[in-house]
């Protein structure tokens, strides 16, 4: 590659003096020497701290879960990670009845004793991430992430700007204690 036409500064930010081209993506080199690429260096979030974590391998990891059908973790400037999560509905009918709550009434999502079982069901679930890669807080809801809300891609992937502005509320709330 040249560089972009008629434009020198994105030429600059992608290709570097030495000539390296600068893609954006995170990648990993396998024992028998394969590359595979496993994500975007944008999408890494900075902790206030300075850790750096990868959400997208930790909402793999959740939604390995069969309760947990979709996840976002935000904390990017953040002292701490937090989740947005969107439980599987007959799973959350069963875990509801386990722990006496009322599945209709959606203010059983916010539940005390339902918060704290989620968060063990993380801790269990991300024991093999550092320990500064632990969530802390968490926000369930029952309405999926679709193409139709405009929160999927074309592709299934989660917009995760667009989640985080229509949620930043409840993410705002995260931190304020």
């Amino acid at each position: 590659m040249l560089g972009y036409w008629n434009n020198h500064k994105a030429t600059a930010k992608t290709i570097d003096s030495d000539g390296w081209l600068h893609t954006g993506d995170q990648a990993e080199i396998s024992d028998s020497g394969h590359i595979f690429i496993t994500g975007r260096i944008k999408d890494i979030l900075v902790l206030s701290n300075g850790e750096k974590v990868s959400p997208a391998d930790m909402e793999m990891a959740i939604t390995s879960d069969e309760l947990f059908e979709q996840a976002l973790i935000v904390g990017e400037g953040k002292p701490f990670l937090s989740a947005l999560i969107v439980l599987n509905a007959e799973q959350w009918l069963v875990l509801a009845q386990k722990l006496k709550l009322d599945a209709m009434n959606k203010h059983s999502l916010q539940d005390k004793s339902l918060q704290q079982h989620v968060i063990q069901q993380f801790r269990r679930l991300l024991h093999d991430f550092p320990a500064y890669a632990k969530i802390r807080r968490v926000n369930l809801s029952l309405s999926p992430w679709t193409i139709e809300n405009g929160m999927l891609t074309p592709t299934m992937k989660i917009k995760r700007a667009k989640i985080i502005e229509s949620n930043q509320h409840i993410i705002a709330g995260f931190y304020q204690d």
